[in-house]
């Protein structure tokens, strides 16, 4: 409940068209998930890697932004961060925030909070939809297809744990440092938001005539 995850990630390199590698977190229950997405979107030789991320708050998910990598992701090792506390959940590529997730609870956005989440990571195949929407498929002759991690770090509310915890306002991600973007922060999430976000559900008025209510809201 709520902390800081972190990962390590180098990528599967050259042609990697139709593969997801994945790194989220997931509350395992069925009908009102709640779930913070890293899908790394594999890609024929040559092309950026695209990192999707995605949000499910009490059951309810469609919430995809995209953003293409401004490095070589599959070269070498890269830190990918997941923040989740009471004040907002931001996802970090190194020290870079790439998506923030305001706590609108007031406004009536639903918002991650009522379950605890376990630490998920997966290789699979799909391309149906990962690679050009589904256009580039996977070329079987270059499997197997590898991703490696390393130095895995969670500081968090263990749960089963203290009852106390998750509400405790002295835990440190709870902490004023923790509640908004520094300024270095922001200006890091802006450069990133004008440069290298290529999808934005909050724009896509072809699923969503009426802009949705979070997309609103701010940061």
């Amino acid at each position: 409940m709520f902390g800081r995850v972190s990962m390590k990630i180098k990528l599967v390199p050259g042609d990697s068209a139709g593969t997801v590698t994945a790194f989220y977190l997931n509350s395992d229950t069925n009908y009102v998930r709640d779930e913070l997405d890293f899908e790394f979107l594999g890609n024929r030789t040559g092309q950026p890697y695209t990192v999707q991320t995605n949000i499910y708050a009490h059951g309810k998910g469609d919430r995809e932004q995209r953003v293409n990598l401004w490095f070589d992701p599959a070269a070498d090792f890269h830190t990918y961060s997941i923040l989740w506390n009471h004040h907002h959940i931001v996802f970090y590529v190194d020290d870079f925030p790439i998506r923030v997730y305001k706590n609108n609870e007031a406004r009536g956005i639903p918002y991650p909070k009522m379950q605890a989440m376990g630490v998920y990571s997966t290789l699979w195949e799909a391309d149906n939809w990962a690679t050009r929407g589904g256009l580039e498929k996977i070329d079987w002759s270059k499997a197997p297809f590898y991703a490696y991690y390393k130095d895995f770090d969670i500081e968090g509310c263990a749960m089963p744990g203290p009852a106390n915890c998750a509400s405790n306002p002295s835990n440190w991600w709870e902490g004023a440092a923790y509640q908004a973007l520094n300024s270095i922060e922001a200006r890091r999430y802006r450069w990133v938001r004008v440069n290298h976000v290529i999808y934005d559900y909050c724009k896509d008025k072809s699923r969503f005539p009426v802009t949705p209510p979070e997309c609103l809201a701010g940061i």
